[in-house]
């Protein structure tokens, strides 16, 4: 028989070789790719999007090219500045009241927006043709945290106008009127409190990769949440009703935090400089709401601001101490609301 009289049965043979051959070099393959991917997987470590952000905030690359919170927060110009850069129109004022109060009187030239609507609002400004922009409130407050959310976004022209439209006119003064008094005092106390040990930073999950990506998801996220109804703020006596659900923070210098005493359970921080990664940002609780009060509440707010950013609980109290102790403030002349805040400017009427 001639050799290729047998091929039938050699190919027979060599046929089921070759889909062997095939097999396994399919599943080397696939096992190539899930090596590859479980690598791939090692090599990108999920991040503490709380502690990017915070990072990138205090970075020269974040939008206002430095640490707003522990250079220039609080952002506050007066009223009397306000009228000046108004009659040169050299100021761009946006008002968040509701559109109703809005419409019983406002200043000459503002424009009428919601908390929810002025980031996409403040991107269709020519910031090139002002001084400086304007956000106004009641009271300085709920301006204070919208100044600060934009500020971190790298608005720098951006400032809260000082006791919102109560410094404007008289008319506008209930505000502050009806949230000045001395119900705390006998409370208050000079006993010191500890810092906490330093922590875990809380946790975000806006999926984001990048620190602008995180911080803008979260931006969005405080807008539409809104700043009052016990949202981002809260009322002294909210506080004094319920001080160990909270972790309290003295936002003023250590010797009034001495004299004229503090919260009982307080803890102080001292302004532009407590608040950074390195210091005592990690003392702050992530499992723990945090109550925040200063002077007036402004300055507080726009400190809320920034902590809820970076994923705390934190919650401004309204109208600061001089709802609880005024008149140990005007004693210690410490920041108050008083009639000599007031301008009497004229305003827009229907």
């Amino acid at each position: 028989m001639f050799p290729w009289q047998n091929q039938g049965n050699i190919c027979s043979i060599i046929s089921p070789m070759k889909y062997i051959t095939k097999y396994f070099l399919i599943l080397f393959l696939l096992g190539s790719f899930v090596f590859v991917s479980c690598k791939k997987d090692e090599s990108e470590p999920a991040i503490n999007e709380s502690e990017v952000l915070a990072t990138y905030l205090e970075s020269a690359d974040s939008p206002l090219g430095k640490d707003y919170v522990n250079t220039d927060l609080p952002a506050i110009i007066p009223a009397s500045e306000v009228n000046i850069l108004n009659n040169t129109n050299r100021v761009y004022i946006i008002d968040i009241r509701s559109g109703e109060d809005f419409n019983k009187g406002h200043i000459s030239n503002a424009v009428n927006v919601s908390l929810a609507g002025i980031y996409d609002h403040l991107k269709s400004i020519n910031m090139d043709l002002y001084d400086k922009v304007a956000i106004v409130c009641y009271t300085g407050q709920t301006s204070g945290y919208a100044t600060s959310l934009m500020r971190l976004m790298g608005y720098s022209k951006v400032f809260s106008m000082k006791f919102g439209m109560c410094a404007w006119n008289s008319f506008f003064t209930g505000g502050w009127d009806q949230n000045t008094g001395n119900n705390f005092t006998a409370e208050f106390t000079s006993a010191s409190n500890p810092k906490a040990e330093k922590g875990a930073m809380p946790v975000l999950n806006t999926g984001k990769k990048t620190a602008q990506e995180i911080l803008e998801s979260r931006l969005n996220s405080l807008l539409s949440e809104g700043f009052g109804n016990s949202v981002a703020s809260m009322s002294a006596t909210s506080l004094f009703g319920n001080i160990s659900n909270y972790y309290i923070i003295n936002y003023w210098p250590e010797n009034q935090y001495n004299n004229p005493g503090h919260v009982p359970g307080a803890i102080q921080y001292t302004p532009k400089e407590s608040m950074k990664l390195a210091t005592d940002l990690k003392t702050l609780p992530n499992d723990k709401a945090i109550a925040v009060y200063c002077y007036t509440g402004q300055t507080s707010a726009q400190l809320a601001a920034y902590l809820r950013l970076l994923g705390y609980n934190a919650k401004s109290v309204l109208y600061g101490t001089n709802t609880m102790i005024y008149d140990l403030m005007v004693a210690n002349s410490m920041p108050v609301f008083s009639a000599a805040e007031v301008m009497e400017y004229d305003f827009i009427q229907p």
